[in-house]
């Protein structure tokens, strides 16, 4: 059976058993109803062939819109071919004064008659609703006479619900008696999927058998077609996947088709169905989003309503031929239910043939109806991107909503959409400057480098008002000093200051504050900017302002000039003054720099919490970097090194950005501690360091390059980067350890290499430094690597000061240090001992060193049972951080001094520690995270961080497992809850 007579059998069937009635002289009319493409024709014709073997005439007719106006013209097709024709059918004019035409049926009529004298007939007219209304009055009253002739009349009839409302049938007027009617369903999706198969001939996969059943939309009519386009597959060995639009199909039959179905159902319809391939396709893109009550979940929501306003047509109609065409097959349920097309090539066969202009008509009028009904802003703006210029006010406010939008979903793609089709509307000079300066700032951000550029220049030329202004110069000198043009940047904010901002102080301060920032990234620069913000604060500090003040502070604090207490109580009394709003991130993210280097990490991680708050994460912003900097600098401090890991962005290098930042080279040192020496081999060999840009950001991943090299066996590659690192700091007067421990490192390289007189050098000036900020982290890490370089008994005693000043800072140093007396250190219970440390974590990774360090000296002077249980405690410690290679150092450690690491278990109730039990033991009585801290007098992040051990330990997920797990010694997997309860 051919593709349009699949399941047509019991039509067959009945004109068959109506034709054995008819030749025995009883006829009727069988009326064979479908919607376009459900193969009528097909079926109509087969009908015919079945009658001829059955030894009937067939008579035909197929009616066309192109002969509506010439009367009979339909009946004129039966009977042309018989004989006698020319002469009954009235080829002779009417005797004069007769109506036109008035004669005519009944010549038609007894020329029927004589025909079916001679034979029984069967008389086949194909779509019949496009016939002249002559023929269809004549057919009509020939219907009623037939019954006692031996003529069966089988006409096709397209049956549909469309837009307009249709035309009455050829049967309205006749009795049922006389009608036997027929609608022809779609093809099943099995019969569809039978003949996809056999048009192939060979075995194919489901999946594009679906697609093809899909798109053929239950119309064999379209399968056909399609099939026809796709008959090149059959030689290859696999189909191709079916494609989603018209354009890649040859040669066009499938497209054809569709268009041929569009121009059946009328040009209302047409429109319809066009607005919804056009809504259609905006969800596609949008099908993740989450639904919303109004706007549905994309840019356009195909419900009735909409569509009726976007074609013009009748919105009490749209619903019903929505649930037709559902039921054809043509649309399926979307989600939330809203109607879509079967299949994205039948979509896009819809649109093809529409207009760019008449289409972008139809989303100005759906944007408009969206918005009168009130659907979210970034479903309006959807819309507006698919059409052309409004010119009115309210798509501007639309579109700009919607970005704003976007961008606080951090969906920086949509926002540059939006804001894009924002500058196609007008809109005065100043608040064009305002848009450009976002767009520019997101394209610099999220496109590349410097495609925003020309953005910002732009919106710096624009008149604005002088905040905006500043706004715009802040992001352009952003952009500029980050391409290494340091210098042009700080010329823009300087032409800024001096033509614009007269009598304005506040924004002259700002834009200070943003040149000295920016600075950093050339040593000149800074030098020069840094000496007049030290003048100008001298002589008057009103005129530097808070921000301005802090950044001061910032400067004292990596040149060595001043004390961690007194930084911080410098900075505490800034932010306690009012600031302006446009200052405010400048000041709050240099004193999170500072409360970090001070160890103050969960002041410094409020500050940058309460600084990412009030920045616009769209606009290019030298604190918005400088603050995330922060949050990553914080977490190195804290040895997270799986946070750290956690961005894929801080594994590879960026794209568009040469220079590495600061994210890789805190990701490469986690790496190294870790244990993944060969990923950050490939991290480091990313980068082209020959002629980078200069800035703080290289220097730290000099260090970081260093620490690589160190641990796989080059301490002279790693001493060159320490030094170079080294060189680069100085030359921007960063002399304090507080940044990066270059000295530290390189004497440790020395003395790898067997340079003693050079490490010890390195080493006490450090120390000196260290001594000056005077925090836990420094001194400590000065003392240790002072005690390593001097060996002996005087080395031992050095070390032995590191890990007590780090202990210290473990029980809650606040900004300064001050070293315990040995009776206060001996009276001071350990960690290991029960009391967990006020800001313990700030030190952890620089105790664990300390205690190898402490160990090995030890060791040394044959002091073997202390130096067993500083390296047993250094690597419990290590454990826990995740630090495998300062784990493994203790191990090895302890190897050599001839001892075995302890056998304490590694999970179970054994492994924890006291204080990490005594922790335990209190969240499994429901006591609070908060509670526990203020009964052990602790800080809550220490609470949480032994209780994220002690479920790691436990093999346990929630606290409720508590009580049980600290009794069982065995362990379960899974990660655990958060611990911050």
């Amino acid at each position: 059976m051919s593709v349009a007579l699949r399941e047509r059998r019991e039509e067959l069937e009945l004109v068959a058993a109506e034709a054995e009635r008819a030749r025995a002289g009883a006829g009727r009319l069988v009326l064979l109803r479908g919607a376009t493409g459900t193969g009528r024709t097909a079926l109509l014709e087969a009908a015919a062939e079945q009658a001829e073997a059955a030894g009937m005439r067939v008579l035909r007719a197929r009616c066309s819109p192109d002969h509506t106006s010439v009367p009979f013209g339909a009946v004129f097709q039966l009977l042309a071919h018989g004989a006698g024709f020319d002469s009954a059918a009235g080829e002779e004019p009417d005797p004069p004064g007769t109506p036109p035409h008035r004669g005519r049926p009944a010549r038609l009529w007894r020329l029927l008659r004589s025909y079916a004298d001679d034979a029984p007939l069967l008389v086949a007219v194909d779509d019949v609703h496009l016939a002249d209304e002559s023929s269809r009055r004549w057919l009509v009253e020939a219907v009623r006479r037939i019954d006692r002739l031996p003529v069966l009349m089988v006409v096709t009839e397209r049956s549909q619900y469309d837009i307009d409302p249709p035309a009455d049938g050829l049967v309205h007027a006749l009795s049922p008696a006389l009608v036997r009617t027929r609608t022809l369903a779609p093809l099943s999706a099995g019969s569809a999927a039978e003949l996809v198969r056999s048009a192939l001939g060979r075995p194919v996969p489901a999946e594009w058998v679906d697609d093809c059943v899909r798109a053929g939309a239950g119309s064999p009519l379209l399968l056909r077609a399609l099939l026809d386009d796709l008959g090149g597959t059959a030689t290859e060995d696999a189909p191709a996947a079916l494609p989603d639009n018209c354009a890649a199909l040859y040669p066009g039959s499938y497209a054809a088709a569709v268009s041929w179905w569009l121009d059946s159902a009328g040009p209302t319809t047409t429109e319809v169905a066009r607005a919804l391939a056009a809504l259609d396709d905006d969800e596609e893109e949008d099908e993740k989003e989450e639904d919303s009550a109004s706007g549905g979940g994309g840019h356009g929501d195909a419900d009735a309503g909409l569509l009726a306003r976007m074609a013009g047509a009748d919105p009490a109609r749209v619903p019903g031929w929505l649930t037709a065409m559902t039921g054809l097959g043509l649309l399926r349920p979307g989600p939330g239910g809203r109607p879509r097309y079967a299949h994205p090539l039948l979509r896009d066969a819809v649109l093809s043939s529409w207009s760019g202009a008449l289409r972008q008509a139809a989303h100005h009028r759906a944007a408009e109806a969206m918005l009168r009904r009130g659907d979210r802003a970034e479903a309006v703006a959807g819309q507006l991107l698919r059409s052309a210029p409004v010119g009115e006010a309210w798509a501007t406010g639309v579109l700009l909503d919607a970005a704003d939008l976007a961008v606080r979903d951090d969906r920086s793609d949509d926002a540059l959409a939006f804001l894009r089709r924002a500058l196609d509307e007008p809109m005065p000079d100043a608040r064009r400057s305002v848009v450009l300066t976002e767009l520019g700032s997101l394209e610099y951000a999220t496109v590349r480098s410097t495609a925003g550029i020309p953005r910002l220049a732009e919106a710096m030329r624009l008149p604005g008002l002088p905040r905006d202004r500043v706004r715009a110069a802040v992001a352009l000198g952003t952009a500029l000093a980050r391409q290494g043009e340091a210098r042009v940047a700080i010329d823009v904010l300087r032409g800024l200051e001096n033509e614009h901002l007269t009598g304005h102080p506040d924004l002259v301060r700002t834009v200070q504050t943003a040149s000295a920032l920016l600075s950093d990234h050339d040593p000149g620069t800074r030098r020069e900017v840094y000496r007049w913000l030290r003048e100008t604060a001298e002589r008057s500090p009103q005129l530097v302002g808070t921000a301005g003040q802090a950044l001061l502070v910032r400067y004292e604090s990596t040149a060595g000039l001043t004390s961690a207490a007194s930084a911080m109580r410098r900075i505490r009394a800034l932010l306690a003054q009012p600031a302006d709003p446009l200052a405010e991130g400048f000041l709050l993210g240099t004193a999170a720099a500072v409360a970090q280097w001070a160890d103050q990490l969960d002041e410094a991680d409020r500050l940058v919490r309460r600084g990412l708050a009030g920045q616009r994460t769209s606009l290019l912003h030298p604190m918005h970097l400088a603050l995330q900097n922060v949050r990553v600098d914080i977490a190195a401090a804290r040895g997270a090194y799986a946070e750290l890991l956690a961005d894929p962005g801080a594994l590879s290098p960026v794209a568009g950005r040469p220079d590495p930042a600061n994210a890789q080279a805190h990701a490469l040192i986690a790496l190294v501690e870790t244990g993944r020496t060969e990923e950050a081999t490939a991290l480091a060999d990313g980068f082209d360091l020959q002629n980078p840009y200069d800035s703080w950001e290289l220097n730290r991943f000099l260090y970081a390059r260093g620490v690589l090299r160190a641990a796989t066996g080059d301490p002279a590659g790693a001493l060159g980067d320490f030094l170079e690192c080294g060189r680069h700091q100085s030359a921007r007067d960063v002399v304090s350890p507080v940044v990066t421990p270059w000295r530290t490192a390189s004497a440790e390289c020395h003395l790898a290499l067997g340079r003693p007189r050079q490490a010890l050098a390195l080493a006490e000036e450090e120390l000196r430094l260290a001594t000056v900020w005077n925090t836990p982290r420094v001194l400590g890490r000065a003392l240790r690597v002072l005690g390593t370089a001097t060996g002996g008994r005087r080395g031992l005693e050095l070390t032995d000061r590191a890990v007590r000043i780090l202990r210290q800072g473990a029980d809650g140093a606040s900004g300064g240090t001050r070293e315990p007396t040995r009776e206060s250190a001996r009276e001071a219970p350990s960690d290991r001992d029960g009391i967990a440390a006020q800001g313990g974590e700030p030190v952890e990774t620089e105790l664990i060193p300390a205690l190898i360090a402490q160990g090995r000296r030890l060791t040394a002077v044959g002091e073997r049972a202390r130096a067993r249980e500083a390296l047993r405690e250094a690597a419990e410690r290590a454990e826990r951080l995740g630090a495998v290679r300062m784990r493994e150092s203790a191990e090895a450690a302890l190897r050599e001094g001839g001892a075995r690491r302890a056998a304490t278990a590694r999970t179970g109730s054994g492994s924890l520690t006291a204080s990490e039990r005594r922790i335990a033991e209190l969240a499994a009585q429901s006591r609070t995270n908060m509670e526990i801290a203020e009964l052990l007098h602790l800080a809550r992040r220490t609470v949480e961080t032994h209780l994220t051990s002690a479920y790691r330990k436990l093999g346990i997920r929630r606290r409720a497992e508590l009580g049980a797990a600290l009794t069982d010694a065995g362990s379960r997997s899974g990660p655990p809850e958060d611990t911050r309860a």
